[in-house]
């Protein structure tokens, strides 16, 4: 646990999904820097930057059905979202092997059943399956995310992803991409976690 957290309330942040997230947090701060998917100086703050950013996104999203992460990487979200919404029908879509090889392992260690990785990249499933909400963390600006991302989605479904605080910038020019979609306008929201972690930024948007 970071040094400026109290684990008591983070435990109670996470509740009924604490030992599954825990779970996860221990392998992926065993391995996760020298297998390439975390920085070294990341593993003073996993829980701050990584595992609590990542939950933030988790209120946005539905708590039945289907949500498809692209870009997984290391698990994040994707993993810690299927941690915390175990009736949610999890896809990790991810292009490298390594990764996926990772996400496979950290997926049986924790004890995960209702996820699945998928290696390539997100334009090669359209057409293929639609999910209730697409997320992702860190992989591209919106007007591109937005072209691999929303044809997964069914009528109605969210996109919901995490973005850093320019996110504004990235609106105007995903705009027309998601008009052609039918997309809403997107929202910009606050997710926030627990008092000693900085809110993070969510995009949202609805098709249909």
């Amino acid at each position: 646990m970071d040094a400026h957290l109290d684990e008591a309330v983070v435990r109670e942040y996470f509740g009924e999904s604490w030992e599954r997230v825990n779970a996860f947090a221990e392998i992926l701060g065993a391995e996760g820097e020298v297998r390439g998917l975390i920085g070294p100086r990341e593993l003073d703050r996993l829980w701050d930057r990584h595992i609590l950013n990542s939950a933030a996104v988790v209120p946005y999203l539905p708590v039945q059905g289907s949500v498809a992460d692209l870009g997984s990487g290391a698990g994040l979200p994707g993993l810690v979202i299927a941690c915390m919404l175990p009736d949610v029908h999890v896809r990790l879509i991810e292009p490298m092997e390594r990764r996926c090889a990772w996400l496979t392992e950290a997926i049986d260690h924790v004890g995960l059943t209702s996820v699945e990785v998928l290696r390539g990249r997100a334009e090669e499933f359209h057409g293929a399956f639609t999910v209730s909400a697409v997320t992702a963390r860190a992989v591209a600006a919106l007007d591109k995310l937005s072209r691999w991302a929303v044809p997964l989605l069914e009528s109605g479904g969210e996109l919901v992803v995490l973005k850093g605080r320019s996110v504004e910038q990235e609106i105007e020019p995903a705009r027309k991409v998601l008009r052609k979609f039918k997309m809403s306008e997107p929202e910009i929201l606050e997710a926030r976690t627990i008092d000693a972690v900085e809110a993070t930024t969510v995009v949202r948007s609805v098709r249909g």
